[in-house]
């Protein structure tokens, strides 16, 4: 095991072991513990008790951050001519069809999220090998299908994001920066843990939310008592 370097030993002594700390209470200790020159991620795991297997467990949704996600997200959208304009003018990085098509062909995977139109996405079935692991692929069930493309994009650049529980029952999502306040971090996250909240499976039985932890990129993680939240 790797020796911890001495940011990380101090780190690791702010927080109390055993300890289940509010959402405002990880909120501000994260944000205390992060010391990376860079502006870390913020992030959430959360434990559910679902099974992943059976279909009528999965938990798959979306949620608008209401302070975003501090990142600068490119967007793709993969339009036909009479979208284009629309999808440009919301703010789309690229945009475009059969070139673009191409470049996905050679590997070029370059942004953060993909939205097109219903009568595109049977073009986009051959590229299920290159887009799916790298969670591109549009969903109609994320918002990313759709007729409506420059809501889509608008409500993705101002932070609506998306998520899928794991097969181990996880669901990671990145809700924020370090250089964010705290009440704007514990804010994001409960707007992410309302959702999920609501989601719960009718088949899911016993503990829903087991374990919730918070952490940036590189910190040690704060486990929060899910009954605060």
């Amino acid at each position: 095991m790797a020796k911890l370097t001495k940011k990380q030993k101090e780190a690791h002594s702010k927080i109390e072991k055993d300890k289940l700390y509010s959402l405002e209470e990880a909120s501000a200790l994260v944000k205390e513990i992060t010391n990376t020159k860079f502006d870390a991620s913020v992030d959430l795991a959360v434990r559910l008790g679902v099974d992943p297997r059976k279909a009528n467990q999965m938990v798959r949704g979306v949620v608008t951050l209401p302070h975003g996600t501090g990142k600068d997200v490119k967007v793709l959208a993969l339009v036909t001519p009479d979208k284009e304009a629309e999808a440009k003018e919301a703010g789309a990085d690229y945009v475009g069809l059969d070139e673009y098509l191409e470049k996905i062909k050679g590997g070029w995977t370059d942004v953060d999220v993909i939205i097109t139109m219903p009568s595109v996405m049977g073009k986009l079935g051959p590229l299920g090998r290159v887009l799916g692991p790298r969670g591109l692929m549009p969903n109609p069930k994320t918002g990313t299908v759709t007729m409506d493309v420059a809501k889509a994009v608008s409500e993705v650049k101002a932070g609506k994001i998306d998520f899928k529980v794991d097969k181990t029952g996880i669901v990671h999502a990145a809700i924020g920066k370090a250089s964010f306040s705290a009440d704007k971090i514990a804010d994001n996250a409960k707007e992410l843990l309302e959702t999920l909240n609501k989601m719960k499976p009718t088949a899911a039985k016993g503990v829903y939310m087991k374990s919730i932890f918070m952490s940036s990129t590189m910190s040690p993680s704060v486990q929060l008592d899910p009954k605060s939240v």
